[in-house]
């Protein structure tokens, strides 16, 4: 999107956010992998769904979400009345491009004995394919509610699925997409890391691929891993996920010490989300002026695409809707090892 001359900067920049907050009767969402600014400026701050879920226990009449299409999307499938603004529309996703719609719904016809279980990164359409949505956290609770015997299509992340194949012994059928932040992470860099580092545990998302994962001490989604940076022994830990989510550990707990785990050659920004990083304040500040970029879906698959998230609210009632931060310190997140999100 182009932003048009004469956007303020500085604290003028931020004065003017405040006031469209105030005037649009807004209420600014902003991932973990959004930058600092962002995420100290948003009204909450935490994974996709909860972010969600949170804003349409509000009473605003506009949800900026800075984060990318798919999560603003499950916003406005929650939210239908409320207006819905991205900063920059083309803050897509590599796991939502690795699906397209046709292509999952052929898939889908060609295994008819299989249920969808889709991970929330991808399409309203692909949602609206799918029987059952699942985030990274709840997907263990939903699988372990199916059968052994159910067959079960498992897309768009395959390092995903593949770890739930090997933790729950299953055999679920892979779609073959990657998020492209995670596949950057090396083992060899890792280990170098971590020889550096050598009491230092790993905390990793488990969309990294095994040859990561196979190392971590935890592995678990992004409220996960905030929660173990709380509560593990040590002052030092070693983060393979997007690095951004550091800043909400560095707030909360700057005591210790956080690392982001190293990229292709040790040196590369490669584990930066480039979509996340199409956000700016500035374009913020451009989508609440304007009230565009719009998120706007048609209502028959926001029905069918809602339909398979209110069945994971339904089945993993226990943990989704916790493990969000927000504005609050790490201390106060509630207890146990399943928060929601990505």
């Amino acid at each position: 999107m182009s932003i048009e001359t004469k956007v303020p900067t500085g604290e003028d920049l931020l004065a003017e956010i405040e006031r469209l907050r105030k005037e649009r009767n807004a209420v600014i969402l902003a991932h973990y992998y959004q930058t600092a600014d962002i995420q100290d400026i948003a009204d909450f701050v935490g994974d996709s769904l909860e972010l969600s879920r949170k804003a349409a226990d509000t009473d605003a009449d506009v949800i900026a979400f800075c984060g990318v299409k798919f999560m603003a999307d499950t916003a406005k499938i929650l939210s239908p009345e409320k207006t819905v603004i991205l900063p920059d529309m083309d803050a897509g996703c590599s796991l939502e491009d690795s699906c397209p719609p046709e292509k999952f719904r052929a898939f889908r016809e060609a295994h008819p004995d299989h249920i969808a279980l889709t991970y929330i990164n991808c399409s309203t359409e692909v949602k609206a394919l799918s029987d059952i949505i699942v985030t990274s956290s709840s997907a263990e609770t939903i699988l372990q509610q199916i059968p052994k015997d159910q067959p079960i299509i498992f897309g768009p992340d395959r390092h995903l699925g593949g770890w739930l194949n090997r933790k729950f012994d299953r055999d679920m059928l892979l779609w073959p997409g990657v998020c492209i932040v995670h596949e950057a992470f090396n083992e060899t860099e890792l280990l170098k890391l971590k020889e550096q580092h050598p009491g230092a545990p790993i905390a990793a998302h488990p969309e990294c691929p095994p040859t990561i994962l196979d190392h971590a001490d935890h592995v678990g989604s992004t409220s996960s891993i905030l929660k173990y940076a709380r509560d593990f022994e040590g002052d030092t830990l070693i983060v393979a996920t997007e690095p951004h989510i550091i800043h909400q550990m560095e707030k909360a707990l700057p005591e210790k010490n956080f690392i982001g785990a190293p990229g292709a050659d040790g040196n590369c920004a490669c584990n930066i989300c480039p979509y996340m990083a199409l956000n700016t304040m500035e374009k913020l500040y451009v989508a609440l002026r304007d009230l565009e970029p719009r998120i706007e879906i048609d209502e028959d698959i926001r029905l069918k695409a809602k339909r398979s998230l209110d069945r994971m609210l339904e089945m993993a009632s226990g943990t989704v809707g916790r493990g969000d931060i927000g504005k609050v310190e790490i201390e106060e997140v509630p207890g146990g090892d399943v928060p929601s999100g990505d």
